[in-house]
């Protein structure tokens, strides 16, 4: 529950005292759980980036198939489920060393899966590809959810989703018409 909280108003957006009511706890109880906020900040990261991970299994099964799904409208409006990296990434800046390290591991991650999803003709550097493409999502998806005109939210994500998958063209099977 901290994890999506804390992707819909941001880490400092909501107070341990008002995590625990919602949970249905008093705050005597948090610290029988953490020592301190800092690691509830942690565990709530990690928490949700393993959720991401599991549904993108599913969800992403393929490279085109994982952009076409990041840069959607309902990703887009599904903060407090959707990507925590997105939603997260300035909190996450300016957090504590924990929460930077945890971010760091669950990005890494990312990169990896994007890095396997490439096809396996893929030229040059795939882990600079990967940097692109998730720089691109996170871009993207940030200033989607920004910006006041829908249309204009939606032309992002259209746009730079067409420009990602371009990256990679399909490949025509041999004896395939021209």
């Amino acid at each position: 529950m901290a994890a999506r909280r804390f992707r819909e108003l941001g880490l400092e957006g909501i107070s341990v005292a008002d995590i625990m009511k919602e949970a249905g706890m008093t705050v005597g109880g948090f610290y029988k759980h953490f020592a301190s906020r800092d690691d509830l900040v942690v565990e709530a990261i990690a928490a949700a980036c393993e959720e991401m991970e599991q549904s993108a299994l599913t969800a992403q099964p393929n490279l085109k198939k994982g952009i076409q799904t990041y840069l959607s409208e309902a990703h887009r409006d599904n903060v407090t489920g959707g990507c925590p990296l997105s939603a997260l990434l300035n909190d996450t800046a300016r957090s504590t060393e924990g929460a930077r390290e945890v971010y760091t591991e669950r990005l890494e991650n990312r990169l990896a899966l994007l890095e396997s999803q490439m096809p396996e003709d893929t030229e040059g550097n795939r882990r600079a590809k990967a940097l692109l493409i998730y720089s691109a999502y996170v871009g993207a998806l940030g200033l989607s959810r920004a910006v006041a005109d829908p249309k204009l939210s939606r032309q992002i994500l259209n746009s730079v989703s067409a420009e990602l998958i371009a990256l990679f063209p399909a490949k025509k099977s041999p004896g395939a018409a021209a």
